[in-house]
């Protein structure tokens, strides 16, 4: 088998595996729609046609659509041959809650995830497998090493849960790196307590110079304020919790 030229996918081989990533979905009370990104020759997808699901699969790759048309009848008025990052959900959707799962291509996996957080009013769900240490940084907590922009973000409105580690050696061809299998489920609250254009303005701000207090990076939005001598300021970023970024989002709003 040979990867994807367009993104760099590599195939899923491992039979039990493709299973638990298919059972990691798991609040379908909430939804009946499943949109798999890039299911390549179907490992995964044949599980996910045993589900009770009303299944879509978005898929780049010319080929790849013509292998599953051929091997996966019940597919054929099911497969959308597009890029998913260009993919209109809400034409596609219109509305209707949605989960999104997949082997997702390292290359954009970043990518997907701020795509569902564009539309995080109608995904509850996403279950994906991601190079390992992205998929420990997405759901890292305050103060570790790996915890960053990605991390507050997607935990501002979801919930993180670390599946599955995947060995290289369950792909064709293998990567040269692990891959995690994580489930993100929305909170109940999707509103935060400040204006959220600029929470993300400052999350990315604070972690421009991660080795840097919040005195130094907050200049950038409060240069010459007496708060930022506070003991607050003296903080670096990977120390404060989502609910601080919204504590510090609201009090740049007031200045």
């Amino acid at each position: 088998m040979k990867a994807k030229k367009s993104y760099g996918q590599h195939f899923l081989n491992s039979e039990i595996t493709a299973q638990k990533i298919a059972d990691g979905l798991i609040h379908t009370d909430q939804y009946r729609k499943v949109l798999e990104i890039g299911p390549g020759q179907g490992m995964l997808t044949k599980y996910l046609l045993e589900k009770p699901y009303d299944l879509l699969v978005v898929e780049a790759d010319r080929d790849m659509v013509s292998y599953l048309n051929k091997h996966y009848p019940a597919l054929k008025e099911h497969i959308i041959p597009a890029d998913f990052l260009k993919l209109p959900l809400s034409q596609i959707f219109h509305n209707e809650p949605f989960a999104i799962i997949g082997n997702f291509p390292y290359n954009i996996s970043s990518q997907i995830l701020f795509k569902m957080l564009e539309y995080k009013e109608s995904i509850p769900e996403l279950v994906g497998m991601f190079q390992k240490e992205v998929a420990e940084r997405v759901i890292a907590p305050p103060g570790n090493k790996t915890y960053g922009v990605i991390s507050v973000l997607i935990q501002a409105f979801y919930e993180g849960t670390y599946l599955l580690t995947v060995d290289k050696s369950q792909f064709s061809p293998p990567p040269k790196v692990q891959s995690g299998v994580i489930r993100l489920t929305r909170r109940k609250n999707l509103t935060l307590d400040c204006d959220e254009k600029l929470f993300r303005k400052v999350v990315k701000q604070a972690f421009s110079q991660r080795r840097k207090m919040l005195r130094n990076t907050m200049k950038a939005f409060a240069k010459g304020h007496p708060m930022l001598e506070e003991a607050f300021f003296q903080q670096r970023p990977e120390r404060l919790s989502v609910q601080d970024y919204v504590e510090l989002t609201r009090r740049i709003e007031s200045l």
